[in-house]
């Protein structure tokens, strides 16, 4: 894309100082967070609105950063890239709170379990991006199986309706529950307990490893959707970290409430094939659509299908995500 490599001169800025400082903050966010969490049992209604509003928030204010750093039209990436991540993260968390339905977690030892998914998806997501970029520099023509994979996500949007998963069913989980001896019982907060000089972990240890195998499966959509938005790693990997930011809160709130916008779900499909579609044209160097155009593209799908919702209103519910 034009647009990165007219930002590559902000990066020259970008010390490993920065990082260090970057990560530092992030922690002290995540921690924030998490402290807010432990204090009580269960978040309300109002407080788990105005600590998504909080983080979302923030994530809006690093695009200020980008914009000093680096430029509108690197702003204008950022954004777009954070709001589909931001999009498809929310969708995740009704399989997240499938998966503690399951396994009958206690919505005090939830936010524990959600705060080392997230942490993980921090490397995770930082290793998949990056390894990305390095594959599309490398082979170029890599570029169109990307986009190939956008259009099969977007198309299996489109199909389901109903998110159905059986976390009893994940092969990791089955091995696990094969080789590690498991209590059969929660003790509190704790993955690993000792009983009579043995070590056994607790059934808290096959809920985090279906969420972490869960989110590896969700950056199969994600990763390759914000390529398609920008190959410039800090672009990409900073929106994908604000978007991760304050996923505690947003569950809260998905959990206590039945509202779900209708036609988002809908138009966050058409932008992941137009992507797909776009990555596609770029791979075989029929077509690059320009970046101006492409932003304003995919930021008036989202903001459509959030009016579009609004005025029709919903009635869809949670249960609709049944197991």
């Amino acid at each position: 894309m034009a647009a990165d490599e007219m930002v590559m001169d902000g990066l020259d800025l970008l010390t490993l100082e920065f990082w260090i400082i970057y990560h530092i903050v992030i922690a002290i966010f995540i921690a924030i967070d998490l402290w807010v969490a432990m204090r009580r049992e269960e978040l309300t209604f109002r407080d788990a609105t105005l600590w998504s509003i909080i983080w979302i928030v923030v994530g809006v204010a690093w695009g200020g950063i980008v914009y000093m750093l680096m430029g509108l039209e690197a702003l204008g990436l950022y954004m777009a890239a954070y709001l589909i991540e931001k999009l498809l993260s929310m969708d995740n968390l009704f399989v997240f709170a499938i998966i503690f339905s399951y396994f009958a977690v206690e919505a005090k030892i939830q936010p524990l379990v959600l705060y080392i998914g997230i942490i993980t998806a921090v490397i995770f997501r930082a290793l998949f991006i990056y390894g990305g970029i390095l594959i599309i520099e490398m082979f170029h023509f890599s570029i169109v199986i990307f986009g190939a994979v956008l259009l099969y996500s977007g198309y299996k949007l489109t199909k389901e309706r109903h998110v159905s998963i059986d976390p009893g069913r994940n092969p990791i989980v089955k091995m696990a529950r094969r080789f590690i001896p498991i209590t059969d019982r929660y003790y509190g907060r704790k993955f690993i307990i000792r009983n009579n000089g043995k070590l056994f972990f607790t059934p808290l240890i096959l809920v985090l490893i279906t969420i972490e195998t869960t989110d590896i499966i969700f950056a199969v959509d994600s990763i390759p959707a914000v390529l398609a938005i920008t190959t410039n790693f800090f672009i990409a990997y900073t929106s994908n970290i604000s978007a991760v930011l304050g996923l505690r809160a947003l569950y809260s709130l998905i959990s206590l409430t039945v509202l779900k916008f209708r036609y988002v779900s809908k138009g966050l499909s058409i932008i992941l094939v137009y992507l797909g579609i776009k990555m596609i044209l770029s791979g075989l160097e029929i077509y690059t659509i320009p970046t101006t155009i492409s932003v304003t593209i995919v930021m008036s799908i989202l903001i459509g299908s959030v009016v579009l919702s609004l005025l029709k209103g919903d009635g869809s519910s949670q249960s609709n995500k049944s197991i």
